[in-house]
């Protein structure tokens, strides 16, 4: 049981120290290949026309997007 508890402290220091660290450079989660875009391809899906419902999808979000734009407060 000591082996456990040792080992979830640990995880928890170590998990403390990442936050901590990443509170004070203030730097963003990156990778370090540089995703899709290295092997040049610009977005997830690289089909020339997108699916129906990636389309309501982004006219829901464009519909969303113009509504807080008109929004009087």
């Amino acid at each position: 049981m000591a082996v456990y508890l040792t080992t979830f402290a640990v995880f928890l220091l170590v998990i403390a120290a990442m936050a901590v660290g990443y509170i004070f450079q203030r730097k963003t989660v990156s990778g370090s290949c540089g995703g899709l875009d290295g092997i040049g391809i610009a977005k997830e899906c690289d089909c020339p026309e997108p699916c129906d419902a990636r389309k309501k999808r982004e006219a829901r979000e464009a519909r969303q997007e113009e509504w807080k734009k008109n929004q009087i407060l």
